[in-house]
């Protein structure tokens, strides 16, 4: 799952965490106008489980910070596949281009 990490903050409380500047694909996401921090990485989670796992909707919070993407919750299966989906995007970079392009086209905002 790198680069995410899951923490156990709390007993049964879970946090997924991405550190912004973490991914092989930041470049990329510079290249394509975002900064990739984040709030940009919580577009991106979003994006994903409405588009790819929409079944993980309403199971976790976000709580994103310029320097790090964080969501939380009880639910580890849940954050872990989040984990899953979001680690595949922050390490291919054709898999990023494609995501951020669909977005732009589908009118996706994402809040970097």
């Amino acid at each position: 799952m790198t680069p995410m990490r899951l923490v156990e903050t709390a007993p049964g409380k879970f946090s997924l965490l991405l550190y912004a500047g973490t991914a092989q694909v930041d470049e990329l996401i510079e290249e394509l106008g975002h900064e990739p921090n984040g709030y940009f990485w919580e577009g991106v989670a979003r994006l994903l489980v409405s588009t790819e796992a929409p079944g993980l909707d309403e199971r976790f919070s976000f709580d994103p910070e310029a320097d790090m993407f964080c969501a939380y919750g009880t639910d580890r299966a849940a954050l872990e596949e989040l984990g899953t989906l979001m680690a595949a995007a922050a390490t291919d970079p054709a898999r990023m281009r494609a995501l951020i392009t669909s977005a732009k086209a589908d009118g996706f905002e994402f809040d970097d």
